[in-house]
């Protein structure tokens, strides 16, 4: 009988030498190999098992560089990432780091001659984007007597830094009614500046204009919208009062958004709203809502999307639920970032979605273009506002609110008129 040994060797792992760049040592790459076991005979004729270790290194002519200078919140992959390699990368769908300015690193992995090795590149990520003026104070009026704070007048955000710099040149004599020419400039903590002009008004009182504005009688905007692929309808919260929707149907309108609730330091059930969503129903009409908030907070943007479940119970929307924020006048003073509003819409999106409800966007044409992402957009439905007869927004909307100056049967003021393109 022939006897068999075994002889089991520990797996080696070998790390490779450092080389050198100028003033700098690169870290250590490492890697990991193994070898199949080789059965050999003795002299005595016996039969025994040996596992040898090849050891690799990382090729000597190793070419492996990166991108040096990425924008913040850039997505980029690291197979993307690479502008010049010589090797298999292991680790190529995964996205590099963008998330904060400044100098970053990033190990990427590859495969040579079947063992994986790591090397750490350096990059740095910059914000090479100027600030965005969400309100200019074009027609800024300031009441004589009172201090004054250009930052009251104007709103402006930037995509990273939470507290951009407001400074203007110019005076502006508060004791004395006039008007006063300032240019204005917004600097971010990267540097990037925007500048504009305005006049601040120093006056006694502010002037309120006249409301000249057109209405629309819904029989009128459903002649110049209706048609194939479009439904009419309205949108509606506390301000319209008690609303006939058997009037409001037999008018030609086939859906209704409907508030259900607002935030400013807490949640308030619109009054209306429980009325409104169970008469819109019994009407026959289709039933979305919408939830106007000013918070700043991903934590409080959950609490609202949980607190809107609850008062839905379950209920069935034909239509989504749309996040409405439109504080933008005096933006700076929430203390976000573009990037971090956008954020919010995400986390309110999820969720809704955890509850079983879909979302959509509500905004104007202004900040769908200067504001809101475009991975937003093309992933959710978007609510437009834009008071005009022909839109010029070029981006891809589910629903157009055409004007706040309505007028329909079962409801005595004005309401908002809105085309619902299908499907949603």
């Amino acid at each position: 009988m022939k006897v068999r040994q075994i002889l089991i060797l520990s797996t080696v792992l070998l790390l490779s030498g450092c080389g050198k760049r100028v003033g700098t040592a690169e870290p250590p790459v490492t890697a990991t190999s193994t070898a199949a076991p080789t059965v050999v005979t003795t002299a005595a004729g016996q039969e025994k098992t040996e596992v040898t270790t090849a050891a690799h290194e990382p090729p000597k002519d190793l070419a492996l560089k990166g991108t040096e200078t990425l924008e913040v919140y850039q997505k980029i992959s690291v197979d993307e990432f690479i502008t010049e390699k010589n090797v298999e990368l292991k680790n190529g769908d995964s996205l590099v780091d963008t998330s904060e300015i400044g100098e970053k690193k990033i190990t990427v992995s590859y495969e040579y001659e079947g063992s994986i090795f790591e090397k750490e590149l350096s990059y740095t990520v910059k914000d090479p984007t100027e600030p965005v003026i969400l309100n200019g104070g074009w027609s800024a009026v300031h009441l004589r007597g009172r201090p004054f704070d250009l930052s009251d007048h104007v709103g402006f955000a930037d995509n990273y830094d939470r507290a951009p710099v407001l400074t203007y040149e110019g005076t502006v004599d508060i004791n004395k009614t006039g008007n006063y020419p300032l240019k204005a400039t917004v600097t971010d903590s990267s540097g990037n500046s925007t500048s504009w002009d305005l006049t601040i008004t120093v006056a006694d009182s502010e002037t309120v204009s006249p409301d000249n504005n057109a209405r629309q009688q819904f029989a009128d905007f459903a002649a110049k919208y209706g048609g194939d692929g479009r439904r009419l309808g309205i949108d509606v919260s506390t301000w319209q009062g008690d609303v006939d929707f058997n009037a409001v149907k037999a008018a030609g309108a086939e859906f209704v958004m409907i508030r259900i609730g607002y935030y400013y330091d807490h949640i308030v059930k619109d009054d209306q709203f429980d009325s409104n969503i169970k008469k819109a129903r019994d009407a026959g009409l289709d039933v979305g809502v919408y939830f106007y908030t000013t918070d700043n907070s991903e934590e409080k943007l959950r609490e609202h999307a949980r607190w809107i479940a609850e008062q839905l119970d379950g209920s069935e929307l034909e239509l989504p639920v749309a996040f409405d924020w439109e504080e933008f006048s005096n933006f700076q003073q929430y203390g976000m970032s573009i990037y971090d509003l956008n954020q919010l819409y995400l986390a309110f999106n999820d969720e809704m979605k955890k509850s079983g409800y879909e979302t959509m966007l509500y905004s104007s044409k202004n900040f769908l273009n200067n504001f809101w992402s475009e991975d937003i957009k093309d992933a959710t439905p978007v609510w437009l506002a834009h008071f005009v007869d022909e839109t010029d927004y070029t981006g891809d909307y589910a629903i157009w609110q055409s004007s706040c100056y309505g007028k329909i049967p079962g409801i005595a003021g004005d309401v908002d008129l809105d085309i619902l393109y299908t499907p949603l």
